[in-house]
C-alpha cells in the first residue's frame, strides 16, 4: 500500500517538474528549458512503468532505459547550453577590434 502511494508520489513529481520546465520553455524559448521538461517527462514514464510492471531487477529491464535517456538528454541540453554560440564569440571578436 505505502510503496504504490510513493510511487505514485514521485511520478507526481516528475510530472509537475516536466510541467514547470515546459512553461518556462513556452516563456523564454530557451532549449535548455525545453530539454528538462522532456527528460523529467521520460522519468515520470519510467516510474510508472516500474510500478505498472512490476519490475524487480531495474537495472536489468529495458524501463531503465528511459532513466539512462532521461539523463542523456540532461547531460546533452548542460553541454549545448555551456558550449559558447558562434553569435557571442563573432561580437566578442568584434569588441576586441
Amino acid at each position: 500500500m505505502i510503496t504504490e502511494f510513493l510511487s505514485g508520489a514521485v511520478t507526481l513529481g516528475y510530472v509537475v517538474a516536466a510541467m514547470f520546465f515546459v512553461h518556462f520553455w513556452r516563456r523564454t524559448r530557451d532549449r535548455l528549458f525545453l530539454a528538462f521538461g522532456a527528460a523529467f517527462a521520460l522519468l515520470a514514464v519510467n516510474q510508472a512503468a516500474a510500478h505498472f510492471f512490476y519490475v524487480a531487477n531495474e537495472p536489468a529491464s529495458l524501463v531503465y532505459a528511459l532513466r539512462v535517456i532521461a539523463f542523456g538528454i540532461i547531460i546533452a541540453a548542460i553541454v549545448d547550453k555551456n558550449r559558447p554560440s558562434s553569435r557571442s564569440s563573432l561580437s566578442s571578436s568584434a569588441r576586441r577590434r
